[in-house]
C-alpha cells in the first residue's frame, strides 16, 4: 500500500478498490476491511452498469482542494496520487467554452452553495497532455456539524454517449418495430413489452408487466411457450422461428427466444420476438398442397403406366388414391369396355349398367364389402348424382351426410354402408376419353379426414382424365392384341397330323399382356413315303406385322416341304424368298427356324437350322427315365441374312427317342445366359421316372415355367397361359403382366419305326427283265400283305415307272414299297431330271405313263436324292 502526505500532513493510502483514504490505520470509519463491503466477497459482488460506465469520484473541501479520489478518477486523468491531493480542482481543469479553469471552479461552487448540486461538462488535463471531456455531477456532503465536503463524479463522455445511443436504439426498437418484442426476468415474468406484441396478444402492454404467459395467453399455448422458455433459460440454446397458432386460433405466429446475460455472464432473463406468419404459413400450406398434388399425379401416372389391361389399370387407380387422397375409392366402367369393346356411340345414359373393376379401402369389414365389391354390376337412376354425372359428364361434390343420403334412392344399401363407415364427403368424377364417358371414379373420405373441397375436385378431374386416357389406350391395345392373336392362331396349324411311327405333342403360348403378340410358330407336315417334317420358327418383332410375316413364312415352308427338299436346301430357298416374305421394304425379314425330316421306315432324321436354339433329343434311359442330348447342329445365320450357308445333319434315331423343338421364349430369362435355360429344360425333362407321356412332359414344362415366374426370380411364367390348340382352340390366359414375357412354341415328337415287315425294297439293273421282275416282286409282296385288291393297279403303275427309268436313266433302278396309312411305292434311278408329264396323241406309242400315275394314285411326286431322283405315288389301303 502506497503512502502519501495529505494537505494537512495526514497520511493517505490507496485502498484495494482504488479509493484514496486519509485514516492511517488502513480501515474505514465503519471498521470494514479496506476496499471490501462488509460481509460481501469480491466474487459475490453483483455486476452493474457502473462497471462498464467507469465513474470516477473526487472529494473536495470547501476551499476547492482535492481530499480523496477513486481509482477510476485516477484512470480517467492518468495521474499519480501525489499529484492531485491538496491541489485546487482548477489545477486539473482546462479552459472550456471560453471559461478559464478558475471561472469554472467558481461557477461550480456558486451553484453548490445555491442549489446544493451541480451538473455539467468539464474538460480536464490528462497526464499525457491531451484533454479529456467528462460529464460531471457535484453534491454537497455534510453531517450538519463540520464544514461540508463536495463529491465530484467524473464519467467519460464517449462512454456515456455510446450508452445513450444503445438505450435510444432499444427504445426505438421497442417503439417502432413491427415485431412483437418482450423481455422476461429469470422468473419468466414480463419486464417490458412493446405495443406490437400487445396487439398480437390482444392484451394492453401495461397488463403484461409482472405476469407470466399463463396470465396472458390461452392455456394450451401458454404451456407450450413455458416449456420453451424454461428450456432456453436452462440451456442457453436459442429457439428460432417456432411456429404456433395465434392466441385467438386464427393465423400463426413465429416465436423466437434467447437468453439474456450481462458482460460477466450473469443470467438476467429472456428476450422474445414474435412475428405474425399467417400469410407465410398459408403460402407454405398452398405450396405443400401443390407439391402433394403433383406427387399424387406422378404416383398415379407411374401406377397406371405399368399396365396395359383395363382391369389392372382400374385397380391400380383405386389403390393409388387410398390412403394418399381418399379413404375409399371405386372405379366403374361400362361393361363391354372391360373386354376391349368399342366406345359407346354417345355418352352412356344413367341406366347403363357399370361394372366395378377397381376398389380400395382404408378399412375392412362388412360395410366396406357392401359398399365396394369387385365385379359388381351397378345401375344408377337418372335423378341421382351418379346418373347425372354419367349422362352429362359433369363431376359432383358431396360435402355432407345429408347430401349423401339424397344421392340415390332411399335406403340404398351402398349409401347405408357409406353412412355406417362415417363417410361425410364424396366426389363423383367421370372417366372420359375422346369426350365420351367411360365410367365413374367415386372417392370418399370418412370420420376425421378433412372434407373434399373444390381444389380436390379439380385434382380428381385431372386424375380421372389421365386414367380415362390410359383405360382407352388399354382398350385399344386389347383389341389390337386380340386381333393379332386371332390372326396368329388362324395362321398356326388348326390340326396336327399323327403320321405312322410318330407321336406328337405341342404347346403354343402368346406373350403376356405386357407384350405384343410375337411371331413364334410350329408345324407338322406329312411327306411322301410316310416321312414327316417337323419345324419350329420365330420371327423377330411383335404385333400384327410379326404375326402376318409368320403366316407367310409358314406357308412358304409348307409349300417347299411338298417338294421333298433336303432341310438345308429348303432353308436356302426360304432365305432366297426373304424379300418377298419381309413385313415391308424398310423392315427386312429376320427369323430363326429349325427344320427336321424323319423317315420311320429307316429311323433316320435329317435336321438343319437357321440361327435357332438347338433341339434336344431325349432317349430312353436304363431305369425307365430319359437321358438328354443337345443336338449341336451347324448354326447357320437367321433367315433374311444374305450369303447364308446351311448344312444338314443326319442322325440315326433309336426307337422311342423324342425330338424336342422349341423357341427361345421357353428358356430365356432376363439377365441369364441362354445355355442356362437349355440346361434347366434338360434337367426338367430328364427328372421324372418313369418317362411320362409327351402331353405330361409338355404340361410339366408349362407348370414349372409358370411357377418359376410366380416365385419372382425374374423368370415369369411364359407358359402360364399354355394351351393345346386341339383341345381348346386359341384360348389362353395371359401370364402376369408385371414382367412381360415373349411368346413361345414347343413341339415334342416321339420317333419310332414302322412295324416289322411294313417295308420292302429291291434294286434292278437297267435290263429289259427289270420290268417283269419288278411286277413279280410287287405282286408277291402285296399278296403277303393281304392287299390283293391293289395288285393290278400297283403292277401297272410300277411297270410304267420302271419302263420310264429303263428308257432314260440307263442305271440301277430301285423299287421300294411301304405299308402305313397308305401304300407308298417309290421308283428311283440315277437320272436327276424329274419326268415331265405331256399330252400324248392317238398316234403316240408312249408318253402316257406319268398321266396314268397321276390319274390312278391318290397323290404322287418326285424328290431329289444324293444319287438321282425318286418318283413316288400313294394308293389308299383297301377298305
Amino acid at each position: 500500500m502506497a503512502e502519501t502526505a495529505g494537505p494537512e500532513g495526514v497520511n493517505s493510502e490507496t485502498t484495494r478498490d482504488g479509493v484514496r483514504a486519509a485514516p492511517a490505520d488502513g480501515g474505514d470509519a465503519l471498521g470494514a476491511a479496506p476496499g471490501r463491503p462488509r460481509g460481501v466477497s469480491p466474487n459475490e459482488a453483483m455486476s452493474s452498469l457502473l462497471d462498464t460506465l467507469r465513474l470516477g469520484i473526487v472529494i473536495l473541501d470547501t476551499r476547492r482542494r482535492v481530499m480523496l479520489w477513486s481509482g477510476t478518477a485516477e484512470e480517467i486523468l492518468g495521474r499519480l496520487p501525489g499529484r492531485l491531493v491538496g491541489k485546487p480542482v482548477e489545477s486539473f481543469l482546462r479552459p472550456f467554452e471560453g471559461m478559464s479553469p478558475e471561472q469554472q471552479a467558481e461557477d461550480i461552487f456558486a451553484c453548490l452553495r445555491r442549489e446544493r448540486r451541480w451538473r455539467g461538462i468539464l474538460r480536464v488535463h490528462h497526464a499525457e497532455g491531451h484533454p479529456v471531456t467528462v460529464e460531471s455531477r457535484a453534491f454537497l456532503l455534510s453531517d450538519g456539524a463540520a464544514a461540508p465536503y463536495v463529491a465530484l463524479s467524473l464519467a467519460d463522455v464517449g462512454q456515456l454517449r455510446a450508452i445513450d445511443h444503445d438505450l435510444a436504439a432499444l427504445h426505438a426498437l421497442f417503439g417502432s418495430s413491427p415485431l412483437g418484442i418482450a423481455l422476461f426476468d429469470t422468473e419468466l415474468r414480463y419486464v417490458r413489452v412493446n405495443e406490437a406484441l400487445a396487439r398480437l396478444n390482444g392484451v394492453p402492454a401495461g397488463e403484461h408487466l409482472g405476469k407470466t404467459v399463463h396470465d396472458v395467453l390461452p392455456p394450451g399455448m401458454a404451456e407450450e411457450i413455458t416449456q420453451v422458455q424454461s428450456t432456453v433459460l436452462r440451456t442457453g440454446r436459442s429457439v428460432i422461428d417456432l411456429v404456433t397458432n395465434a392466441p385467438d386460433g386464427i393465423g400463426a405466429r413465429s416465436v423466437s427466444y434467447s437468453r439474456l446475460t450481462d458482460d460477466f455472464g450473469q443470467v438476467l432473463g429472456l428476450s422474445c420476438a414474435v412475428m405474425d406468419v399467417s400469410e407465410r404459413r398459408d403460402a407454405l400450406e398452398k405450396i405443400e398442397r401443390a407439391r402433394q398434388r403433383l406427387a399424387l399425379l406422378d404416383h398415379v401416372g407411374v401406377a397406371l403406366g405399368d399396365f396395359l389391361d383395363v382391369r389392372n389399370i382400374a385397380q391400380a387407380l383405386a389403390t393409388a388414391l387410398v390412403p394418399r387422397f381418399a379413404d375409399y375409392a371405386g372405379v366403374m366402367l361400362v361393361g363391354n369396355l372391360a373386354h376391349g369393346g368399342d366406345l359407346p356411340g354417345r355418352t352412356p345414359t344413367s341406366g347403363t349398367p357399370l361394372l366395378q373393376l377397381g376398389v380400395a379401402a382404408r378399412d375392412r369389414g362388412p360395410s366396406v364389402r357392401r359398399m365396394l365389391r369387385i365385379g359388381q354390376d351397378i345401375a344408377f337412376e337418372s335423378g341421382s348424382y351418379f346418373g347425372r354425372t354419367l349422362s352429362t359428364g359433369a363431376p359432383h361434390l358431396i360435402t355432407s351426410q345429408e347430401e349423401l343420403r339424397a344421392a340415390t334412392y332411399a335406403d340404398d344399401p351402398k349409401v347405408v354402408a357409406a353412412l355406417d363407415l362415417g363417410i361425410h364427403s364424396l366426389m363423383v368424377v367421370p372417366l372420359r376419353a375422346r369426350g365420351i364417358v367411360l365410367g365413374l371414379l367415386v372417392v370418399s373420405r370418412a370420420t376425421e379426414s378433412d372434407p373434399f373441397d373444390h381444389d380436390d375436385l379439380a385434382l380428381a378431374m385431372e386424375l380421372a382424365d389421365r386414367a380415362g386416357t390410359s383405360l382407352d389406350n388399354a382398350r385399344l391395345y386389347a383389341r389390337e392384341r386380340e386381333g393379332a392373336l386371332m390372326l396368329q392362331r388362324t395362321l398356326l396349324p388348326q390340326s396336327v397330323p399323327s403320321p405312322p411311327g410318330v407321336q406328337v405333342a405341342y404347346r403354343y403360348v402368346p406373350g403376356s399382356s405386357g407384350t405384343e403378340v410375337g411371331g413364334d410358330w410350329f408345324d407338322v407336315i406329312p411327306l411322301a413315303g410316310g416321312r414327316v417334317a417337323l419345324v419350329v420358327g420365330d420371327v423377330t418383332g411383335h404385333g400384327l406385322r410379326a404375326a402376318a410375316t409368320m403366316g407367310r413364312l409358314r406357308t412358304a415352308v409348307r409349300t417347299l416341304a411338298g417338294l421333298d427338299l433336303p432341310p438345308d436346301e429348303l432353308l436356302r430357298r426360304v432365305n432366297d424368298l426373304a424379300d418377298d416374305l419381309a413385313p415391308g421394304p424398310d423392315d427386312p425379314l429376320l427369323a430363326t427356324a429349325v427344320y427336321a425330316v424323319y423317315d420311320p421306315s429307316t429311323r433316320r432324321c435329317h435336321l438343319a437350322k437357321a440361327g435357332h436354339v438347338p433341339p434336344l433329343l431325349l432317349m430312353p434311359g436304363p431305369e425307365g427315365g430319359w437321358r438328354s442330348r443337345v443336338l449341336d447342329l451347324p448354326s447357320g445365320a437367321p433367315l433374311g441374312v444374305d450369303g447364308v450357308h446351311f448344312e444338314t445333319t443326319e442322325l440315326e434315331v433309336e426307337d422311342g427317342a423324342v425330338l424336342v423343338l422349341y423357341t427361345d421364349g421357353l428358356i430365356e430369362n432376363r439377365g441369364e445366359d441362354i445355355t442356362d435355360g437349355i440346361e434347366r429344360l434338360r434337367d426338367l425333362l430328364c427328372a421324372r421316372t418313369p418317362a411320362p407321356s409327351l402331353d405330361d412332359a409338355c404340361d410339366a414344362v408349362v407348370a414349372t415355367r409358370a411357377s418359376s415366374g410366380a416365385r419372382g426370380d425374374g423368370s415369369r411364367g411364359a407358359f402360364a397361359g399354355a394351351v393345346r390348340l386341339g383341345d381348346e382352340p386359341h384360348r389362353s390366359r395371359s401370364a402376369s403382366p408385371s414382367v412381360p414375357v415373349d411368346d413361345a412354341a414347343l413341339l415334342m415328337a416321339q420317333l419310332g419305326g414302322l412295324p416289322e415287315g411294313s417295308a420292302a425294297s429291291w434294286t434292278f439293273s437297267a435290263e429289259s427283265y427289270a420290268v417283269r421282275r419288278a411286277r413279280s416282286v410287287v405282286r408277291d409282296t402285296l399278296r403277303d400283305w393281304n392287299m390283293r385288291e391293289l395288285i393290278d393297279s400297283t403292277e401297272l403303275l410300277v411297270s410304267e415307272l420302271v419302263t420310264n427309268s429303263l428308257r432314260y436313266a440307263h442305271g440301277p433302278i430301285g423299287v421300294r414299297m411301304v405299308r402305313g396309312g397308305s401304300l407308298l411305292v417309290e421308283v428311283s434311278d440315277p437320272l436327276p431330271d424329274p419326268p415331265q408329264p405331256r399330252s400324248a396323241t392317238e398316234e403316240d406309242e408312249g408318253g402316257r405313263g406319268i398321266q396314268l400315275v397321276a390319274r390312278e394314285s391318290r397323290r404322287w411326286g418326285t424328290r431329289h436324292g444324293p444319287l438321282g431322283k425318286t418318283v413316288w405315288f400313294e394308293l389308299p389301303l383297301p377298305g
